[in-house]
């Protein structure tokens, strides 16, 4: 089994900075994908950014230039540097990685709210 737990959400005023962190535990294979993906009550859930072991990475429109996503495939963390938040940007974030050895399979954070403060 693998487990994702976050940390680093809070409240921060518009144009502030939040650094999210994920730290992978279990069965953690080499190749994988781990991600953000935020989620608004009421809203499906979508992916801010995402990052292949090889490094492979791809954000939405809306946090490009302002979002970086980085990750250590030693420690199986991943780790996503929010800049110039907006209060559109508020919402649950979620890590989440997924392997396809030796079968496919998907993981979940429990999440952490970001608050933006206009």
């Amino acid at each position: 089994q693998v487990q994702l737990v976050e940390s680093g959400g809070g409240l921060v005023q518009a144009g502030g900075s939040l650094r999210l962190s994920c730290a992978a535990s279990g069965r953690i294979q080499s190749t994988n994908v781990m991600a953000w993906y935020r989620q608004v009550p009421g809203n499906q859930r979508e992916l801010v950014a995402r990052k292949t072991s090889g490094g492979r990475t791809n954000y939405v429109d809306s946090v490009k230039g302002r979002f970086t996503i980085s990750r250590d495939n030693a420690k199986n963390t991943v780790d996503l540097q929010m800049t110039s938040l907006k209060p559109e940007d508020t919402a649950v974030y979620y890590c989440y990685l997924k392997q396809l050895q030796p079968y496919e399979s998907e993981y979940w954070g429990h999440g952490t709210q970001v608050t933006v403060s206009s």
